[in-house]
């Protein structure tokens, strides 16, 4: 069994409350973008000796950490506490870049509960998955059908906005990473919540060069103050011709959005990642 798990773009982002429990309320749209992992998985062999029943093997992008806490292992123990799942080798490519605010962790725990599901004939239903997955992380359930998505609470309820997908069919995105990481909680540190006076699930399905004036990521203000570099990233975005530019999610990677094909953004942005295709 083997599956492409994509990464995803926020197209706004507003923090709006701060709950009891420590965490966030948010309003944001995902929307996915052929940025994709390769996610493998088959039945171990009975004889094959191994540390766990979830063997896993890494190639591509470094990922720190141990893999047996690699959100891919923790969604197989997670279905495995309900159901008899036989041992299985993994094999995880990573090319979605990771602290990058892609979701790439969650999209492979994701991309996991749905092979297994597949695989092992559990007969979850795709809301059922989602609830598996939202356990995991706060946009882990997103991935389960990948789906342009209004989400609000902590990221894991979810409407579908299927609008979007005509409004942004072939225009282009461009996505921009450089050496700089940022963790959740100093995302979150210096971020004011606040309702915004209107709806980023709103402002999406409007032309889209109302964005630039309308749609906000609230945690540019702090992120760019903290790494200016990032701004710099997001204004040579505007410069190439992006229709919209933005932080996706809380950094540290940017996206454009282009009426055509940005050209050379190996030369725009040297030593840094970047990648471009068609929505």
């Amino acid at each position: 069994m083997i599956a492409f798990p994509c990464a995803k773009i926020n197209l706004g982002l507003n923090i709006v409350a701060r709950r009891e429990d420590g965490y966030h309320n948010l309003e944001t749209v995902f929307y996915p973008i052929p940025l994709t992992d390769a996610l493998e998985v088959t039945q171990m062999d009975e004889r094959f000796p191994s540390d766990g029943p979830c063997d896993l093997k890494i190639t591509g992008s470094r990922i720190d950490g141990r893999k047996d806490e690699n959100l891919v292992c923790r969604a197989y123990r997670l279905l495995a506490e309900d159901f008899d799942l036989p041992r299985v080798h993994v094999h995880l490519c990573k090319r979605i870049p990771s602290q990058a605010g892609l979701g790439g962790g969650s999209s492979d725990a994701a991309t996991m509960i749905r092979l297994l599901n597949e695989g092992f004939d559990l007969h979850l239903s795709v809301e059922a998955m989602e609830r598996y997955a939202a356990r995991l992380g706060a946009d882990c359930a997103f991935f389960i059908t990948s789906e342009p998505a209004f989400a609000t609470g902590i990221g894991e309820r979810l409407s579908a906005v299927d609008e979007l997908r005509k409004h942004l069919r072939g225009r282009y995105v461009a996505i921009v990473k450089p050496a700089v990481a940022i963790s959740t909680r100093e995302a979150f540190a210096h971020v004011v919540p606040a309702q915004p006076e209107k709806c980023c699930r709103e402002i999406v399905c409007e032309p889209i060069d109302r964005w630039t004036d309308e749609l906000r990521n609230d945690f540019e203000s702090s992120v760019f103050q903290l790494h200016p570099e990032l701004s710099d990233i997001k204004r040579s975005l505007y410069r190439l011709g992006a229709r919209y530019a933005q932080l996706s999610g809380s950094g540290s990677a940017l996206f454009g959005i282009f009426e055509e094909c940005p050209g050379e953004l190996k030369e725009a942005f040297p030593g840094m990642f970047t990648f471009s295709a068609v929505l």
